[in-house]
């Protein structure tokens, strides 16, 4: 059986962060592992509250894993501090897994940050040259590059400032654009678009988590990285297009929508 590890934030309403994740490798066949490394209070409405798990905690998390269910694949999301990123960023060089997706979390669906400002130069110095694709959404890849992204062009431009810090390949989201969803990966030979249609729903909560894990299922599971984002491109609109009217907010995609 293949293993994915997870190294995010908990969601304490199920449907971002570790909670996702896990859904997500479980639907994909693929037997998931977790370091956890913030405790987050929050619902389809907001955050209320966060706590970091301290990076001794999140390094010896890491060396329970590696040690014993060596993953072949890892998804890193939620890292909120300069000392949790450099633990990671430790652990990766110690165990040097080779398939490693990076979702640089930096702000909630309801707006809340979930990255200190001081911890996004360590974001890009320690993490994502350690990475083999690096999957920001617009606001994320505007925070990475300092640029203003409007259209497919701008987009195209910024994975290439993000490749330029050290990833491997890039895949920047325009799901804020206007349009059908499109998705530029690059991996620094070309350019490859990979788009679906646009889902009207506001339950989109955990849809950045949910698609970097399926990227990081598809690439434990043997795939090259190309069919690995389309195939978690396909995953994610069916998990929205089948998205959850619970809770009173934002609501949550639906993980398991190919069993519905």
């Amino acid at each position: 059986m293949k293993l994915a590890l997870t190294i995010a934030g908990a969601d304490s309403g199920g449907g971002a962060g570790i909670q996702a994740d896990i859904k997500t490798f479980s639907a994909h066949g693929v037997f998931g592992m977790s370091v956890i490394t913030s405790v987050t209070a929050q619902n389809t409405m907001g955050v209320i509250g966060i706590e970091d798990i301290s990076p001794e905690m999140v390094a010896l998390q890491m060396k329970a894993v590696f040690e014993d269910l060596y993953p072949d694949a890892v998804k890193i999301g939620m890292v909120s501090s300069e000392g949790i990123i450099k633990a990671i960023a430790e652990g990766l060089k110690t165990y040097r897994p080779e398939k490693v997706v990076l979702d640089p979390v930096m702000i909630s669906k309801s707006g809340s940050p979930l990255l200190k400002p001081e911890a996004m130069e360590a974001l890009k110095d320690e993490l994502i040259p350690l990475c083999l694709v690096v999957t920001p959404n617009l606001m994320e890849a505007e925070a990475l590059t300092g640029m203003e992204i409007k259209t497919p062009g701008d987009m195209r431009e910024a994975a290439r400032r993000i490749l330029d810090l050290g990833a491997k390949s890039v895949v920047v989201k325009g799901g804020h654009l206007t349009g059908d969803a499109l998705d530029i990966l690059y991996d620094g030979q070309g350019f490859y678009e990979v788009t679906s249609e646009r889902i009207e729903t506001k339950n989109t909560h955990g849809t950045g988590c949910t698609f970097s894990s399926a990227i990081a299922a598809n690439l434990a599971m043997g795939y090259d990285l190309i069919e690995s984002v389309k195939n978690a491109k396909e995953y994610i609109t069916g998990a929205i297009k089948n998205s959850l009217n619970i809770g009173h907010g934002v609501g949550p995609t639906n993980h398991f929508w190919r069993w519905k």
